[in-house]
This record gives C-alpha cells, sequence and structure tokens, in this order.
C-alpha cells in the first residue's frame, strides 16, 4: 500500500470512528436532556441553601428578648402543644444567638414539624413541616423528579447516561488535523449558524466536563442502587460503618427522617428518669462547646433495641461536613463521655463526606457555590445549544440519529467502555441490556420506526 493511501486508510478510519462516538453522544444526550436541565436548575438553587434560608428564617432571628435566661424544656413543652396529637420530640436546635426563636423539631404522624417559638415568651410563632420547606422541595425535585422511588431511579439513570453523554463528547472535542485553539479553546460565535452553536457546545462542554463529571459522581451515594450496591461491597471487604451519614434516594429521608433524625430520633425528654439533667442544662453547656452550626440536641431515648439510650446525643449537622462532630452527654452531669470527629471515620466515608460537602457546595465557602453554579449553567448552555444543533441539522421525518458506518473495530472499543460504565454504574448496565433487547426484538422488525430511529435491518 502507498503512503499516499495508507493516509487515507486512517483518515476513513478516524471518521468512523468519530461517527460511532458521535451516535453513542446523540443518544445519550436525546434521553437525559430534560433532566440534566432539571438537575442543573434545582442544584444549582440548593447550593444557596443556607444563604435562601436565612433571608426566609430572618422574621424568627433577632427577636425582642427583655427577660432573663430562658426555659429550653419550656419551648420544647410550647411546640408539642402545638403541635398535632402523638407529636414527640425529635430534635432541639442550639442557635447562635439567644435572641433567636428556638427551633424544634417534632416527630408527628405526618412527618417532622418544625416549630419555631419565641425564646422569652414561648409563643409558637409557626409550624412547619420539614417536607414543604422551599428548600426541601427543591431537593426532593432534584432527588426524585416528584415522583417518589421511581423518579429516584429515573435520575439515577439520567445521571449514568449524561456520564456517557459527557465522555463521549469529550472524544468528540479532541482537536484533529492540527486545528488552531479557535473552536477548541474558545468558540468562533463571528463564524455565524450552525458553527457557531457547535463550537459553543464543544468549547462550553470541554472547561466544564471536570465539573460535571464530578458533581455527577458525587450524587452517586445519594442513589438507590448504586448505594445498595456500594454498601454490598463495603461489607463484602470489612469497610462498611455502623452508620452512614447520607440516605439513599429521598424516600428513606422522608419517612424516616433526614439521617440526623435517624441517629438522634428521641422520645419526649420527660420520660428518660429522675436522674436525667434538664435539656436547659444540657443547652448550656453545648453553647460552651462553640460547636459549628447547625448543633442539635436529642434526649435520651426510651425503646427496643437501637432505640433505647440512656444517654444526650449532640450533633453538629454543618454542612461542611469535616467539620462535624458528634458527642454524647452522661445524663446525670452533662459530660461529654464521647466524641466522634470526622477524622475518626473510615477513610472511605471520608472521601465521600470531602465529595458531598463539595457536590452542595458547602466544602470551601463562596468559590465552592460559584464553581457548582458555573457547572450547573454549563450544563443547561450544553442541554441548550445541543438541542438546537440537533433541530437545525435533523431531516424531516426521522430523528435525525447520524449515520451508521461500518466500523466493527470501532463500534466494539465503544461498546466496551460503555459496559465498563454500566458495570460501575448498575442502573445503566441494566439500561443497556433492556433498550439493546427491545432494539433487536422490535424496533427492527417495524420498517417505519426502524427507519425514523435510523436502526439497521436485521440481516
Amino acid at each position: 500500500m502507498t503512503e499516499t493511501g495508507s493516509l487515507l486508510g486512517a483518515e476513513r478510519k478516524a471518521i468512523l470512528a468519530h461517527r460511532t462516538v458521535w451516535r453513542w453522544h446523540f443518544y445519550a444526550g436525546l434521553f437525559c436532556i430534560p433532566f440534566v436541565i432539571i438537575l442543573s436548575l434545582t442544584g444549582a438553587a440548593y447550593l444557596f441553601k443556607p444563604q435562601v434560608e436565612a433571608i426566609l428564617d430572618r422574621p424568627y432571628d433577632g427577636l425582642v428578648v427583655e427577660g432573663g435566661p430562658q426555659s429550653a424544656q419550656a419551648q420544647v413543652e410550647a411546640a408539642l402543644a402545638a403541635g398535632p396529637e402523638g407529636s414527640r420530640l425529635r430534635l432541639y436546635e442550639v442557635r447562635p444567638h439567644p435572641e433567636d426563636a428556638a427551633r424544634i423539631t417534632l416527630s408527628t404522624p405526618d412527618g417532622p414539624l418544625i416549630a419555631f417559638v419565641h425564646p422569652e415568651t414561648h409563643v409558637v410563632l409557626s409550624l412547619q413541616r420539614e417536607a414543604d420547606r422551599p428548600m426541601e422541595v427543591i431537593k426532593t425535585i432534584h432527588g426524585e423528579l416528584l415522583m417518589g422511588e421511581r423518579g429516584s431511579l429515573l435520575v439515577e439513570l439520567a445521571a449514568g447516561w449524561a456520564v456517557v453523554m459527557i465522555l463521549t463528547g469529550l472524544v468528540l472535542w479532541f482537536p484533529r488535523g492540527g486545528r488552531g485553539p479557535g473552536g477548541v479553546l474558545w468558540p468562533r460565535l463571528g463564524l455565524g449558524g450552525r458553527l457557531a452553536w457547535r463550537d459553543l457546545h464543544a468549547v462550553t462542554g470541554f472547561w466544564i466536563s471536570g465539573l460535571a463529571l464530578f458533581l455527577l459522581l458525587s450524587g452517586l451515594p445519594w442513589t438507590t442502587v448504586w448505594n445498595d450496591a456500594f454498601k454490598e461491597v463495603r461489607k463484602a471487604t470489612g469497610t462498611l460503618a455502623a452508620s452512614q451519614e447520607w440516605s439513599p434516594g429521598r424516600k428513606s429521608e422522608l419517612v424516616d427522617g433526614h439521617p440526623i433524625h435517624r441517629a438522634l430520633a428521641r422520645s419526649p425528654a420527660e420520660g428518660a428518669g429522675p436522674t436525667t439533667v434538664s435539656l436547659d442544662r444540657m443547652v448550656a453547656s453545648v453553647r460552651l462547646m462553640d460547636l459549628p452550626p447547625p448543633v442539635l440536641i436529642a434526649p435520651p431515648a426510651r425503646g427496643e433495641g437501637w432505640r433505647s439510650s440512656p444517654v444526650w446525643t449532640v450533633r453538629s449537622e454543618t454542612a461542611n461536613r469535616p467539620q462535624r462532630v458528634v458527642l454524647t452527654l452522661d445524663p446525670a452531669s452533662g459530660q461529654v463521655t464521647d466524641a466522634e470527629t470526622f477524622a475518626d471515620k473510615h477513610p472511605i466515608d471520608q472521601a465521600i463526606g470531602y465529595g458531598i460537602a463539595a457536590h452542595e457546595g458547602q466544602l470551601f465557602g463562596l468559590a465552592n457555590q460559584l464553581l457548582g453554579l458555573v457547572a450547573a449553567s454549563g450544563l443547561v448552555l450544553l442541554s441548550v445549544s445541543g438541542t438546537i444543533m440537533w433541530r437545525r441539522r435533523g431531516p424531516l421525518g426521522v430523528l435525525g440519529a447520524p449515520e451508521r458506518l461500518a466500523n466493527p473495530n470501532a463500534a466494539r472499543a465503544v461498546g466496551v467502555a460503555i459496559l465498563a460504565l454500566g458495570v460501575f454504574m448498575p442502573v445503566l448496565g441494566a439500561s443497556l441490556v433492556l433498550v439493546a433487547l427491545v432494539e433487536f426484538l422490535v424496533l427492527r422488525r417495524i420498517p417505519r420506526v426502524r427507519s425514523w430511529l435510523g436502526l439497521d435491518p436485521i440481516r
């Protein structure tokens, strides 16, 4: 074969490989783009949860207090009296300032209820279902699309296909043929039309790909199937912690409460017995510890098994997880009897803790939030620009998938890479098997559907 022939052959193989990757990129984007937009918008909003909740709760902070020390126990009793029948104390939050309304979380038949109680008069200023708080609603949309467990599985599936979309997009972006930096590192918007949209799409994808992949992968611990499989692997390797600080899916949070609620859920303090010091004594002790807020106190528990505990439990529930600490206090003296810090956790739990804190925008302050906002905005821009390019390119009467060109080696290599991702993300893997079966058994056998989707006929 001549040198010219070898070059032409290499170029043809590169084109065929490019087309194979493009088809995977197209189908992955077609499925996950609607979910990516929803998750990006809700995720961007949730990044600023501390600021938003500080504004929403401002009417309950810095209240006029003229008297002396207030009774935390009396605040709890006022909250219980205002709550529905069957309410029980779940958590008491130690506020940074004595002039702030007390935040008392009650266990009720309809789920956790937060009571805002005036610190001096003990008037209940507001009763709010935890699940109805604006940031909790956004979190529920982000985690399960308001569809319960089925929505959680859809989010997990969309995350898997979004990873495929980003990785194949990086392969398509990779410069070939001695191209300059224009259209690679910055978009050539002056070209106008489809080329400008292509540059905007490709360059944006390159710059945000690392952040986007991090957000997708650091969100896996919240998913249902991946988290269950991960726990089984840790159980088999002897690295599974006694309890984890994150919930697999919103259902477990809303039914059993936030992870802190499940860990600290307690019966009313008055049932703890005469040897237990008062809640007021515990609040006074905790204020001196200067723990990162919010700081939650749970009184001694009554019950059987894990629900029975003679000690008070105090926990810093700061969103910056590496700063969290859990303390147990002696019920008779109020002294600390045990402490667990982030450094005491298994390295795997520490790594996940760092990832979750960064995912939520709380690991290194405002800069973390802004990086998350850049990633979310970039994903929305990718979704919009990709949709516009598809609609401008797609011929009438068909889906507009890139034409399949015969290249067994490229198809095999890409297929193996996608299957490897499917093993790492089981829901993605299951969808690959399902799609392959439906395509072979049904879609390819219906001429009009086959033509519209751009599939090959059965040979």
